[in-house]
């Protein structure tokens, strides 16, 4: 698909049609009032704006058939969009592939240039129509783009994007069909959400950390729904959450309560169906008297330290495991009668290793497996001063044949055979 391109000869004066219109803004702006129509007015502005848009991608479309980014060296059209207006380059790509692939026309073309739907609407409609099962014929094509204009009057972009996954349905009567290809869409959308997963914190080094994730909607819908019926205005009133940082509800922001109910969701997880559970645990090392006190701090194998009342709570929940010096001990050498590490085992090595005992291995203990320095199978005993924790890189590089590791004082090194 593409945008017939403006006549060149033209462009001047087209340039001074759109100057005349700021002119005529600049008197609506000045008016006095907007008494009257507030109804009428805000949709004739947002219908002229949406025009306007579509002009503008017009534009684009031309300026990108006359390669206009060449004249200045510039890498592309986004790149030209992006300098000219000074945009966003991201969005600039965006309003650059839409203005490409818009067919005047075509129904979606025409329902933009008269501003009956915006841009974001027409990004959906071209994407759909992209996507339909090859083999369509373009009078079906256009069939299904008509059903989406119509659609697109009265939803709004994210609706719209919902109801395009059964597009087909426009031309499609086996109901069998239509669903396949919605599934195949939702697969297609799951496994590019996967790809983009993220999630990045930073220490602000005033006992808070800082982050930033990006997940797949559905789990996000997840995350939402319990932040939201944990700050809902009911639970504020049972004052649920009241006692934490000792702000009054009622003078909270939302953004406060958000991040109050998500420390509390992190408080408590359930680790108990992970891989490892203390692995998914942080774990607190605190002396007895202290813990019994309520007084004191105790360190956490992340490097930080919280008060002893505070891991007092935590532990109720079973999110922080404390690991109390000189408190009732735990069978912590299992000898020949178990193969593998104990849950009791880990823990007390958690206390000891921060990260994985390879020399300059920064993998968090909590990546680690535990290893028998000396083999199991060579008669070694699955005591905890023979475990020794190691990331999943370096644990096959133990078991590697290639390589000679030996355990020193500064961790595990490796060299190559030769």
């Amino acid at each position: 698909m593409s945008t017939p391109l403006l006549d060149t000869a033209g462009l001047g004066d087209r340039t001074s049609g759109v100057r005349a219109l700021h002119g005529l803004i600049d008197s609506m702006v000045e008016a006095e009032s907007l008494d009257g129509d507030y109804d009428g007015l805000l949709i004739e502005v947002d219908r002229a704006i949406r025009r306007l848009e579509s002009f503008k991608l017009r534009v684009v479309a031309a300026a990108d058939a006359a390669r206009v980014a060449d004249r200045t060296g510039l890498a592309g059209t986004s790149s030209w969009l992006a300098r000219r207006t000074h945009a966003d380059p991201a969005q600039s790509a965006a309003d650059v592939r839409l203005a490409t692939a818009l067919d005047s026309s075509r129904p979606c073309s025409e329902a933009l240039s008269a501003g009956e739907l915006s841009t974001e609407h027409a990004k959906v409609i071209v994407k759909a129509t992209e996507q339909l099962p090859e083999g369509l014929d373009e009078a079906s094509v256009a069939q299904v783009e008509q059903r989406l204009v119509e659609q697109a009057t009265h939803l709004s972009p994210e609706q719209l994007r919902r109801a395009a996954r059964r597009a087909l349905a426009a031309v499609e009567d086996d109901r069998a069909a239509v669903d396949a290809h919605e599934d195949q869409l939702l697969r297609s959308e799951e496994q590019a959400a996967l790809a983009k997963a993220r999630l990045t914190w930073h220490d602000n080094e005033d006992g808070t950390v800082s982050g930033y994730f990006t997940v797949p909607a559905a789990a996000a819908a997840i995350l939402i729904r319990m932040v939201q019926s944990m700050t809902s205005p009911r639970r504020a009133r049972l004052g649920a959450t009241a006692a934490q940082a000792g702000t009054p509800v009622e003078r909270r922001t939302w953004v406060h309560q958000n991040g109050l109910a998500f420390v509390e969701l992190l408080e408590h997880l359930p680790t108990d169906h992970l891989h490892g559970k203390v692995a998914a645990t942080v774990v607190a090392t605190v002396e007895l008297a202290t813990l019994q006190a309520a007084l004191g701090a105790a360190g956490l194998d992340s490097g930080e330290r919280i008060s002893a009342g505070d891991l007092r709570r935590l532990a109720c929940s079973a999110s922080i495991l404390p690991a109390v010096m000189n408190g009732p001990s735990l069978p912590l050498d299992l000898g020949r009668s178990s193969r593998l590490f104990s849950e009791a085992q880990r823990l007390a090595l958690a206390t000891r290793h921060s990260t994985c005992a390879a020399d300059g291995c920064e993998r968090p203990f909590a990546w680690c497996e535990l290893h028998h320095q000396h083999p199991w199978s060579h008669g070694g005993r699955t005591d905890l001063k023979d475990a020794i924790p190691v990331c999943g890189f370096h644990h096959r590089r133990i078991h590697d044949p290639s390589y000679i590791h030996r355990f020193g004082p500064d961790g595990i090194t490796f060299h190559r055979r030769t």
